[in-house]
């Protein structure tokens, strides 16, 4: 009976101390890709117990490919595999074929830590990287540009039927696209202007995660291209600009479709004649002698103030140095950026450094231990989250903090909350708080 304990005990042992990180990719929406779409790549990386530094995702290059790092947020997973929990991170690329055929994305090498027993160790994890096909679509335009759900808009800065001669218009047009990058949609072609109107063309402006509201309630992300055309009018008239077609490959519907604006007329009056006011030539002026003097006296009064303004802030420039530097460390110790430092702490450090911020935060509020001041609070959604990092750090790691109902739980603290009491009066009494109470 011992020797079958000690056999299990060592195959458990073995298994344990076998335990390494790993990772898997994979890509969504395999089906239909089309030159121009962008290809989300998803990678997952597995480490056992815990990280303790973040995997590094590398770029890569492939032809005819363009590749990026998606700005979403990486995600969290917990995974259990032969009685091992293994944590892991989700990050995912943007690839974005630029023409038909086959590809084959190459293998990743992510450097992750890892714990092993409570030390610290580095890693690296290789990912094969999925192939995907593209097929060129019969639908698809020469210069494919594959989106969802894009819209294009504009608007003047003023009326375009009541504008003067010399005056400026301002066209304002926005494309917005879903499941795409900003630098990847195209310019909008404006047209040609009549004689008689100047234009000028700004450098266009790209903005990706931008939010608009769509149908009902609902509000989609995409990213945006901000065309700003200036028209100027050197004669009266009236002027038409042309109508707007933009191209684009639906990927939903998988069918070429035009966004459109309409044709818009400028009505040009000529501008009021203005009074000119003609310059009056006055004649020189000798500065007489008995003036001289005053000029002379004037700038040595000048060199005077400014040399003991330079000698005051020479003897003074200790002490401005170090009221810059008291300064600097009271805005840099303010509550709100101490706020946001247990933030970032919570979202991207361990456990004990999570739990060491709320030991400095409560600290300096006036709270001698953490469980103190979340006492204080009485933030049911707080209780819970300290309580599982409690759990965590002291007993067993069979939960998860929530790290976003934790950072978004603690606030600053208000003006009528007050300290707690404490058992004892202050040894030293003060006119506010007397040691002896009067009868």
């Amino acid at each position: 009976m011992k020797l079958l304990m000690l056999l299990i005990g060592l195959l458990t042992s073995t298994y344990a101390f076998a335990a390494e990180p790993f990772g898997r990719a994979s890509i969504e929406d395999a089906e239909g890709i089309v030159p121009g779409q962008q290809v989300h790549v998803v990678v997952d990386v597995f480490a056992p117990e815990f990280f303790t530094s973040p995997p590094q995702f590398p770029l890569f290059d492939v032809p005819d490919v363009l590749v990026t790092l998606s700005s979403d947020r990486a995600q969290n997973l917990v995974q259990t595999i032969d009685g091992v929990q293994y944590s892991g991170i989700r990050r995912s690329y943007a690839v974005v074929p630029e023409k038909a055929g086959s590809f084959y994305l190459p293998v990743v090498e992510i450097d992750l830590g890892y714990s092993v027993d409570g030390t610290p160790v580095k890693g690296m994890v290789k990912v094969t990287l999925p192939s995907f096909e593209v097929g060129a679509s019969s639908h698809q335009s020469a210069t494919p540009f594959a989106a969802r759900g894009l819209t294009m808009t504009q608007s003047f800065d003023r009326d375009p039927l009541s504008l003067q001669t010399g005056d400026a218009l301002v066209r304002t047009i926005v494309v917005f696209a879903e499941d795409t990058q900003a630098m990847l949609i195209p310019p909008v072609e404006v047209g040609t202007t009549t004689s008689g109107l100047t234009r000028y063309e700004k450098p266009a402006a790209l903005a990706d995660g931008i939010e608009q509201r769509g149908i009902g309630r609902s509000v989609e992300t995409g990213s945006t291209r901000t065309e700003t055309v200036v028209y100027t009018a050197s004669s009266a008239g009236r002027f038409s600009l042309p109508a707007i077609s933009y191209p684009w490959f639906d990927v939903d519907g998988h069918v070429l479709s035009a966004a459109t604006l309409p044709a818009s007329d400028l009505v040009v009056a000529q501008a009021a004649a203005t009074e000119r006011i003609h310059p009056e030539l006055q004649g020189v002026v000798n500065a007489s002698a008995s003036r001289a003097w005053r000029g002379w006296f004037l700038v040595i009064l000048l060199c005077a103030i400014d040399l003991a303004v330079a000698a005051f802030a020479w003897r003074r420039l200790p002490a401005f140095r170090t009221w810059m530097a008291r300064m600097r460390t009271r805005r840099r110790n303010s509550p709100r950026r101490r706020l946001g430092r247990i933030r970032t702490i919570i979202e991207l450090g361990d456990d004990l450094a999570i739990y060491r911020a709320l030991q400095d935060w409560s600290r300096n509020l006036g709270y001698r231990t953490p469980s103190e001041w979340v006492e204080a609070q009485a933030c049911p959604r707080l209780s819970t989250q300290v309580a599982i990092l409690e759990r965590r750090l002291f007993r067993s790691r069979d939960m998860q903090v929530d790290r976003a109902a934790l950072a978004s739980a603690i606030t600053l603290q208000t003006a009528d909350r007050r300290l707690p009491k404490q058992a004892l009066p202050d040894l030293n009494p003060t006119a506010e708080d007397p040691l002896l109470h009067p009868l």
